[in-house]
């Protein structure tokens, strides 16, 4: 399975904040488990990690209503060989 970071942006209305909430409780989906919320620092996202066999799973997810929102990221890992070779790739 492939490591993926959700993020789901919202305004700053509190209202709306409470109402991203909402619709996570009410979905009954798994990610409200794996959820990070910057709305306390100013950054009105959502945020989730969690494991899917792809993007489109991963989207499947996410509440129908803030589908056309989310951005679904891929996330990897790097070991110092990977670095060494990226690096000298870029002629660095």
């Amino acid at each position: 399975m492939t490591t993926y970071l959700i993020e789901i942006p919202h305004s700053e209305d509190t209202v709306e904040c409470q109402h991203v909430i909402k619709l996570f409780v009410e979905s009954g989906s798994h990610l409200l488990s794996h959820a990070y919320w910057g709305c306390k620092s100013g950054v009105h996202k959502s945020y989730f990690i969690s494991e899917f066999d792809n993007k489109e799973e991963a989207m499947q997810t996410v509440p129908p209503f803030l589908r056309r929102h989310a951005n679904i990221i891929e996330l990897i890992t790097f070991n110092k060989e990977d670095i060494k070779q990226f690096a000298a790739a870029n002629g660095q």
